[in-house]
């Protein structure tokens, strides 16, 4: 028991160590922008933090998983099946529907295309995409590293928390490109964020993907959809202020 109380607090100090870290990088990187230095050097300092562990939000709905962050050893979740068969985390699915019902008002038919995914579920997908590329003539290590740009390693993807979601179209009555540009214009007042924009690879970790939407609720993706930023920026902003 002493073991693991010890442990704890070296976790505690370890994320304390980087908070600061993180704080000190980012508040340098606002300083360059608000001195209206060369943007280049604010992609710096945010490269500078990207491979950094971020704290643990104690909010369910800002849990950051990324490539450098894992899903939490202690998270559960508790699921609710859509039409579709998909799943979803009960707790956004009272907001998830409210998005689409005014989707559908408005003659903009989206379904879930994916919703949660356990570990198992995520691993098969990912070999599914490493031998496309080998089927594709690549070798297996560069079939591994091209299937892990668009395909996230078992506990690092968001779908495993269940509040992220890929949205498309029901081909039989709207397009692909008129639900992507619904959701990028109107999510935020459900409480969804575009989880990876485009020329936020290098902190997101991801490609873009125009169809992926995460729970963040309401008043968070709000600030997130106003200032053009993604979840990552937004976190430390609100972890240095």
């Amino acid at each position: 028991m002493l073991e693991n109380r010890d442990l704890s607090i070296k976790t505690r100090r370890r994320r304390l160590r980087i908070a600061a870290i993180f704080c000190i990088l980012f508040m340098a990187g606002n300083m360059l922008v608000k001195s209206e230095l060369p943007s280049m050097l604010w992609k710096m300092g945010m490269m500078a933090v990207k491979n950094h562990t971020i704290p643990i939000s104690d909010e369910w709905n800002l849990i950051v998983v990324n490539r450098w962050n894992e899903i939490p050893e202690n998270y559960s979740v508790t699921l609710i099946e859509l039409e579709n068969g998909q799943k979803v985390d009960s707790r956004i699915y009272p907001d998830l529907q409210e998005m689409f019902d005014a989707m559908r008002a408005e003659g903009i038919y989206p379904t879930v295309r994916e919703g949660y995914r356990t570990a198992e579920e995520q691993q098969e997908i990912l070999e599914e995409r490493i031998q496309r590329y080998i089927n594709e003539g690549y070798s297996r290590s560069r079939a591994e590293r091209t299937a892990k740009k668009w395909v996230a390693v078992p506990g690092t993807s968001e779908h495993q928390l269940g509040i992220a979601v890929d949205i498309n179209a029901d081909k039989t009555r709207s397009t692909n490109d008129e639900v992507y540009t619904w959701l990028a214009k109107n999510a935020y007042n459900y409480g969804f964020i575009l989880r990876y924009p485009l020329g936020k690879e290098d902190i997101t970790g991801a490609e873009y993907e125009p169809w992926h939407f995460r729970y963040v609720g309401i008043e968070h993706a709000q600030i997130i959809y106003e200032n053009h930023i993604c979840l990552e920026e937004y976190l430390l902003n609100r972890l240095c202020n």
